[in-house]
C-alpha cells in the first residue's frame, strides 16, 4: 500500500488523456461526488487534460441499459488510454472491465466498498462484493481515500502493493463563531450528511431524546431526496419524540448556506454507521468545531483525541454519553475546540491530493 504524501507541485504532466468514469450527477452533493470534481479540476490546474464521461445514475444496481452504456464508454476509448472509473461505477461492471484491461490503462476509485453500505437488501450486497473483487482484480492500481478503506479491500483480495491512499483535501475556512452570541443557553449542533440509513439519523435523534441536558438545538444538512422512507422514518421519530421544535432539517445547502451554519454551530456531529473518510468532520475541524462522531474511516484519525469524542458505530449508550458531555459541560467543549483548532492547522489541501493522485498515475504507468 501507498500513502502519498504532501509535497510541491509536480512538473506538469505532458498526458494526452485522462478519462474519469463517474455514474450520475457530478454535480451531486456528497463527499465521493465533492472529492471526483476537486481531484478532477486539481489535475486540470497541474496541467491534465481530464474528460469526464458520465454514466447512468442507477448504479451501483444498474439497469441493464446502463451496463450496455458503460461497456460501450470503455470501448470507445483509445488504445492504451489512461481511465479512472469511480467504484460506484466500477464494482458493478466486472466483465467490460475485464474486457477492456488489456489495451486501456484501468484505475479504480475507490470511496468505501458497494457492499459496506448500509441499509442495502443482504442479496444485492453478496452480489456487489462478488462483481466488485472481480473488477478490482482486473484493473491497474486502485486508489482509495484511507487507510481504513485500504486494510478492507484485503477482504476483496486486493494486495497491498496495489494500493495508493489519496486523501481528501480541506478548505481552509475561518473558525466558527458560534451560537453563544444570540442563545446563550443554547447549544447549536450541526449534522452534515445525506440523509441514508448509513449515516446514523434515526440513532442520533434517539441518543438526543435521552441526553439530560435539553438546551440544544440540531441542525441537520443533507439531501432530503436521494432515500424517501429514510426521511419519512426520521420525521415520523421528530413528531413521536416531541423533538420537532429543537430539529430542523434544512436539506441540501449551497455552499454559502452551509458555510453559514458551520459558523453558527457550537458543535459538530456525525453518528455514521460506516465512512469511507469523513471529510465533513474534516471541514468541521477546519473551522475549529468540536466533534462527537464514530470510529470508521479515517474520523479516528483525524480528531486524534484532542479535538472531539469519537464512539464505536452503533452505539447508542456510548454516543449518548459522548453528547452529554459535550452538551452539558462548557469546559469539555472549550477544550475539544482548542484542540480542534490545533488539528485544522494540519489537514491536507485539495492541492495536496491532486498532486498525489497525478503522482499514483504517473507512477503506476512507469513502472508498467
Amino acid at each position: 500500500m501507498t500513502s502519498v504524501a504532501a509535497g510541491a507541485k509536480e512538473p506538469q504532466s505532458t498526458r494526452a488523456a485522462l478519462y474519469v468514469v463517474i455514474p450520475g450527477d457530478l454535480e451531486a452533493r456528497t463527499g465521493g461526488y465533492e472529492y471526483d470534481r476537486r481531484i478532477i479540476a486539481g489535475l486540470r490546474d497541474r496541467g491534465w487534460r481530464v474528460e469526464v464521461r458520465r454514466l447512468d445514475d442507477s448504479f451501483p444496481a444498474p439497469t441493464q441499459a446502463a451496463r450496455d452504456h458503460a461497456a460501450q464508454t470503455l470501448a470507445d476509448m483509445p488504445d492504451g488510454a489512461v481511465v479512472l472509473v469511480d467504484g460506484l461505477a466500477l464494482g458493478a461492471l466486472p466483465e467490460p472491465v475485464e474486457h477492456e484491461a488489456g489495451r486501456l490503462e484501468i484505475h479504480a476509485l475507490v470511496h468505501h466498498p458497494l457492499a459496506a453500505e448500509t441499509g442495502i437488501d443482504v442479496a444485492l450486497a453478496a452480489e456487489l462484493a462478488i462483481s466488485e473483487r472481480r473488477a478490482l482484480a482486473a484493473v491497474r492500481s486502485v486508489v482509495v481515500t484511507s487507510r481504513a478503506t485500504a486494510a478492507r479491500l484485503a477482504d476483496y483480495g486486493v494486495a497491498a502493493d496495489r494500493i495508493a491512499v489519496v486523501e481528501p483535501g480541506t478548505d481552509p475556512a475561518p473558525l466558527a463563531r458560534g451560537s453563544t452570541v444570540h442563545q446563550p443557553a443554547e447549544v447549536a449542533l450541526l449534522c452534515v450528511a445525506t440523509l441514508t440509513p448509513r449515516k446514523g439519523y434515526e440513532l442520533l435523534l434517539s441518543a438526543l431524546e435521552a441526553v439530560p441536558h435539553r438546551a440544544w438545538r440540531l441542525t441537520c444538512a443533507g439531501s432530503l431526496d436521494r432515500d424517501p422512507p429514510t426521511v419519512a422514518r426520521v420525521r415520523a421519530q421528530l413528531c413521536e419524540r416531541g423533538l420537532e421544535d429543537r430539529v430542523t432539517l434544512v436539506g441540501d445547502l449551497d455552499a454559502a448556506a452551509l458555510a453559514a451554519h458551520y459558523h453558527r454551530a457550537d458543535v459538530f456531529v456525525l453518528p455514521t454507521l460506516y465512512e469511507g473518510y469523513g471529510m465533513a468532520v474534516a471541514e468541521a475541524l477546519a473551522r475549529g468545531l468540536p466533534v462527537v462522531s464514530t470510529d470508521t474511516g479515517a474520523i479516528r484519525d483525524l480528531v486524534d483525541f484532542d479535538a472531539g469524542i469519537v464512539v464505536p458505530p452503533g452505539d447508542l449508550p456510548a454516543l449518548i454519553e459522548a453528547l452529554s458531555r459535550m452538551i452539558g459541560d462548557a469546559a469539555v467543549r472549550a477544550r475539544f475546540g482548542e484542540g480542534a483548532r490545533r488539528v485544522r492547522e494540519k489537514l491536507p489541501t485539495w492541492d495536496t491530493a491532486a498532486a498525489s493522485m497525478a503522482r499514483v498515475l504517473e507512477e503506476v504507468s512507469r513502472s508498467s
